[in-house]
């Protein structure tokens, strides 16, 4: 549909206003999530996007999943990240004999031969704790599934009879995709908790691959760490700058209309003319995007519009972050799912061809 200029422009920006002091806060934290995305892409070569991902769901306060081979830097990437924003970082490996109480203590025999008790990885760093990385996730039990997500969820675990909070923290996780013995899927339910899937993939460039090969300087990762500066700010004002930034950016009624049209295709395709070759549309989904999915879209497109500076949100913002905040969500017929990622993204690329999209004129 076409829309004349100035009514689109009408209807795309609201007139809400936020008040002086909260667009000074986020105006100053903008400036620093623009250095933090330079210097992490100075540091880190080729993940531009991913970055940029990560970025939003910090400031969103979503949690992630991230998708991509052995050795392509997602360890890397994370403590880069956590310096750069002034936090805290703790890592623990998913294995098939990993219990929930080995994230929380660990118990020993101290030199006088007895029983001691210290925190586990998830309470070592406390509310200090800003990422906490869970490698191969699939590879840890069901239970340890369950303590993570209510940690995400509630931002809190039981631990020494008390709850014990962790209000900074946002969870990473990336799952073998490789190996299937001994592994334990994540149902839907739980990828549902995560606001994105990034994919993170070694680079294509030739420059940037000799780079990554032959300068000394990124063979060190702990020196690659060691030589960022500590940022002059405070990451426990994430939670508040978020909020702030939720209520600052709005959508119009023309964008709501829009994002509901995005859901139904997630629901119904043959509504919306979709189609994917050698893929049969009214057997391909089985469940399409959920309420808190829908929900982390407008999250992270808000997030998105505030980065370039604007108060409304644009059909661009969510166009930008719709397919990592959609497709590990979405629920396919058991056929298609050993094409799951390919068919995923020809899925998300069909909807944003077909559902109308507002124009700016």
């Amino acid at each position: 549909m076409v829309i004349e200029k100035k009514t689109v422009n009408t209807l795309l920006t609201p007139s809400y206003k936020p008040d002086s002091e909260s667009m000074s806060k986020i105006n100053d934290w903008r400036d620093h999530a623009e250095k933090i995305q330079i210097d992490a892409n100075n540091t880190i070569l080729g993940q531009e996007k991913a970055v940029k991902l990560i970025i939003i769901c910090l400031f969103a306060r979503g949690h992630v999943l991230l998708e991509g081979g052995v050795g392509v830097g997602k360890t890397t990437l994370l403590q880069i990240i956590t310096k750069l924003i002034g936090g805290e970082y703790e890592r623990v490996e998913g294995t098939v004999d990993l219990m929930p109480n080995d994230i929380i203590y660990h118990a020993s025999i101290n030199s006088d031969g007895k029983p001691s008790i210290s925190n586990g990885p998830l309470l070592k760093k406390g509310k200090d704790l800003s990422i906490f990385f869970f490698n191969e996730i699939n590879r840890a039990r069901p239970q340890v599934h369950s303590l993570l997500l209510r940690a995400m969820a509630e931002k809190s675990i039981s631990a020494f009879n008390k709850d014990v909070y962790l209000p900074n923290m946002v969870v990473f996780a990336d799952r073998n995709q490789v190996e299937k013995n001994e592994t334990f899927e994540l149902p839907a339910a739980a990828r549902d908790r995560f606001m994105m899937e990034i994919s993170i993939q070694a680079p294509k460039d030739k420059e940037l691959r000799d780079s990554i090969i032959f300068d000394s300087k990124f063979q060190n990762t702990a020196k690659l760490v060691e030589d960022i500066s500590v940022p002059k700010f405070d990451c426990k004002e994430l939670n508040e700058v978020s909020e702030a930034i939720q209520a600052a950016v709005q959508a119009s009624d023309h964008i709501k209309k829009y994002v509901e049209n995005l859901w139904l295709a997630t629901e119904d395709p043959n509504k919306f003319g979709i189609n994917i070759k050698d893929v049969d549309m009214n057997d391909f989904i089985i469940a399409g995007a959920s309420p808190r999915g829908m929900i982390m879209l407008i999250k992270a497109a808000k997030v998105n519009a505030w980065l370039k500076n604007r108060t409304y949100i644009e059909p661009i913002d969510i166009n930008d972050i719709f397919h990592e905040v959609m497709a590990h969500r979405l629920v396919l017929s058991r056929i298609y799912e050993n094409n799951r990622i390919e068919l995923l993204r020809k899925f998300s690329n069909e909807i944003l061809l077909k559902v109308p999209t507002p124009e700016l004129g």
